[in-house]
């Protein structure tokens, strides 16, 4: 399954709706548990964008740290989780990419200019070949 979503920085209430959007894309594409836990990959540094396109384009396979968390009720992941620097740059602008436990669902955050489908692409077909294994090793697929 692919989605995602995008706001331009002058949209009203921008962390709000950024918010909402990003659980909406959550909850639809198997992001979280029965507990609402799933893996944040840990920030290797504060990059920006270009210098994270560089890292994509540049065939480095270092292996990405991962964490496992849990989705509090008072959670704000674009806005104050952004701004701790740790899931971000600072509030409204995220950085980071997370997965279901099971492998079942990979999604990414992040600011920056609306993607055309030749960006990344070998990132994407990357994470799409990992997906559709893990669907198959799964009951029922």
């Amino acid at each position: 399954m692919v989605g995602g979503f995008s706001r331009g920085y002058d949209t009203s209430r921008l962390v709000e709706r950024l918010n909402a959007d990003w659980y909406d894309l959550a909850v639809s594409s198997g992001l979280f548990d029965h507990r609402r836990e799933f893996l944040v990959q840990l920030p290797q540094g504060i990059r920006s964008d270009q210098v994270a396109l560089r890292h994509l384009h540049s065939g480095n396979t270092a292996p990405a740290l991962w964490t496992r968390v849990r989705l509090l009720d008072c959670w704000d992941m674009v806005g104050r989780g952004a701004s701790s620097a740790f899931l971000g740059v600072h509030s409204d602008h995220p950085g980071f990419g997370m997965m279901a436990l099971d492998g079942g669902a990979y999604l990414e955050a992040s600011t920056g200019e609306t993607d055309s489908p030749y960006v990344n692409r070998e990132f994407k077909e990357r994470i799409a070949v990992r997906l559709a294994g893990r669907a198959r090793g799964l009951p029922g697929h």
